[in-house]
């Protein structure tokens, strides 16, 4: 009987935590690692993260790992769960390593503060001509893949078989995984979605209704899809899971922090105040300057994106963003 691959995963939030309890369900060994160890111990202790997932006791096969180099030892994959801002960090610090992992995944969403950069581009630069590599996306919450709700994700990778390896390592009856070459369609996709779960927050949170949500979402497809497609990104990603998929979930249900804080907007709370509020990383927030700036360097049509960054940054009240959307001149309707 073959064995089983080691997973690492490097990231205990909600997200890394239930793509560990996953993987340990699949049969696979997980070491479990976070930057903070009084996290590590807790979840070693109470044998469950009861600070991102109370009361969903981990199955059997995780082992909390603090010490870096512990949990990079032996591991078959690495697969990286953590904010966009600190990703490079921990690329960093995975290069820096006595034992660099062979396979390398990551599950984390968003462009690079500061740069803008995807973040398989800041895996090039900290890690090169490291192979395979690959990017786990699509419509989830971590809540519900922890509790072995039926979910389905897309894996991305230049390398077609390797994506298929990944997509194995997570493929289970609760859990579907589809595979794909398109890494910056996939990658694209699981960060402008964010930006736009913030601005139906913020419609909702004025009280707009329905109709005005599902304008934003599907006007909001068609920016994704004019930014991927001259990016080089397939149609067929943005219509699919990795696409539409995540962007209807994250726009129209409150799990979604990103959804959450344009609500709080809305209704009329402060951003330093919203944020608090939700006490975890919010990736739309710095994703909405990022993009607002790589759209206007490349000319891109993009005004849903441009009225939540005037939001965020520019001080512009919620409800002057939602009119100067609806003040633009009538056009036909193009994806």
């Amino acid at each position: 009987m073959a064995t089983r691959p080691a997973v690492t995963v490097l990231g205990a939030g909600s997200w890394g935590t239930a793509l560990a309890m996953l993987l340990a369900r699949n049969g696979r060994a997980v070491r479990l690692w976070d930057r903070d160890a009084g996290h590590v111990e807790a979840l070693a202790r109470a044998q469950s993260n009861e600070r991102y997932l109370p009361g969903i006791p981990f199955p059997n096969g995780i082992t909390p790992v603090a010490a870096l180099d512990e949990a990079l030892r032996s591991a078959d994959f690495v697969l990286v769960v953590v904010p966009s801002a600190g990703f490079r960090d921990t690329l960093k610090k995975i290069a820096q390593a006595p034992e660099a992992p062979g396979n390398l995944v990551w599950a984390s969403k968003g462009l690079e503060p500061g740069s803008g950069k995807f973040l398989h581009e800041v895996a090039a630069e900290e890690l090169p001509g490291h192979a395979p590599h690959a990017a786990l996306s699509g419509p989830s919450f971590a809540l519900e893949v922890a509790r072995g709700l039926p979910t389905a994700v897309t894996v991305a990778s230049p390398e077609a078989g390797y994506a298929q390896r990944v997509a194995d390592l997570f493929h289970c009856p609760a859990f579907r995984a589809y595979t794909t070459t398109d890494l910056v369609g996939v990658e694209l996709g699981g960060s402008v979605k964010n930006v736009l779960a913030i601005a139906a927050g913020i419609s909702d949170g004025l009280g707009y209704g329905a109709n005005a949500r599902a304008a934003l979402i599907t006007r909001g497809l068609a920016e994704i899809m004019r930014l991927g497609t001259r990016l080089g990104g397939q149609r067929e990603t943005f219509m699919g899971l990795a696409g539409v998929g995540d962007l209807v979930l994250t726009c129209t249900d409150d799990q979604s922090r990103n959804r959450r804080l344009g609500l709080a907007l809305g209704r009329g709370a402060s951003l330093e105040s919203a944020v608090a509020g939700i006490g975890q990383a919010i990736e739309g927030l710095e994703t909405a300057r990022e993009l607002h700036a790589l759209a206007t360097r490349l000319d891109v049509d993009m005004p849903i994106t441009a009225q939540v960054k005037a939001v965020l940054y520019d001080k512009e009240p919620p409800a002057a963003a939602v009119q100067a959307l609806l003040a633009r001149d009538p056009k036909p309707e193009q994806l």
